[in-house]
């Protein structure tokens, strides 16, 4: 294996998806406030009739691309031509190359982070930290229930598209040019599937902490009613993506900074 890959180590490489085996995850879903999400979504992204905020922390051991990493995520609920999905805010992971195959092929905003996510008995928790802040905390208690009545429909309209259980998610790609006078392009809007066949659901009530952060502002995210939380393990499939529109260069450049500390 050198600098330079043959045709035939080219052609092993390529994988149609991304598998995750055996992978878990606990998913927190929250209600932010309209105008917190409106100033966070850049067009040509809406927000939808809910402001809802999600947020995972997973272990994934075992992947067909070689790779087994921890991740943690914050999108916020999201429309683009009528159709929902998620806008990934952030996606720190624990493996350099996790970071660069989400950063360069479909855009997601990742940074290495320290995560940990271990589960006993009912109880499960989870955190995220960079620069010395834990700036995302969940606890969960696996009762069964949710924090509030009807979480299950909201999670189940999250995890639904054209009748799959699969997440729509929304990021934006985008590169400097080399003078730093802009981009390389007009930044693409990627839209990405991704499919869960989860062999194990549990229902929990959850209780998060946001720890404001220079470096990962998750906690501008406003946390007005927490809903609920769910813990899952089974086997994730990433799908190809697709560049679904192109952004004003000049109106986006405010938005560009998701994946650099600055």
């Amino acid at each position: 294996m050198g600098f330079i890959k043959t045709t035939d180590e080219i052609a092993k490489a390529y994988r149609e998806t991304g598998e995750f085996y055996d992978a878990e995850m606990l998913t927190v879903v929250w209600e932010t406030r309209q105008d917190v999400v409106k100033h966070l979504l850049p067009p040509p992204l809406k927000p939808t009739e809910r402001p809802l905020a999600v947020a995972f922390v997973a272990n994934y051991p075992k992947t067909n691309f070689g790779v087994k990493y921890l991740e943690g995520a914050l999108f916020l609920r999201a429309e683009f031509n009528g159709e929902k999905g998620l806008y990934c805010l952030g996606m720190p992971v624990t493996n350099d190359m996790a970071l660069a195959l989400g950063r360069e092929v479909f855009g997601y905003p990742k940074k290495i982070a320290r995560i940990e996510l271990k589960r006993n008995g009912e109880d499960v928790e989870g955190w995220t930290e960079r620069h010395g802040v834990r700036f995302f905390e969940i606890r969960s208690k696996l009762t069964g229930r949710f924090n509030i009545e009807g979480t299950q429909n909201i999670f189940s309209e999250i995890l639904s598209s054209n009748g799959d259980t699969v997440v729509v998610t929304f990021n934006f790609k985008h590169f400097p040019t080399p003078d730093g006078s802009g981009f390389d392009y007009n930044p693409r809007l990627v839209r990405e599937e991704v499919e869960f066949r989860p062999n194990l659901i549990d229902a929990g009530e959850a209780e998060i902490a946001l720890k404001p952060s220079d470096f990962d502002p998750w906690a501008e995210v406003e946390i007005v009613k927490v809903l609920g939380s769910i813990y899952t393990r089974g086997n994730n499939t990433m799908r190809r993506g697709k560049v679904v529109a192109e952004a004003d260069a000049a109106a986006f450049a405010p938005y560009a900074f998701l994946k650099w500390d600055m």
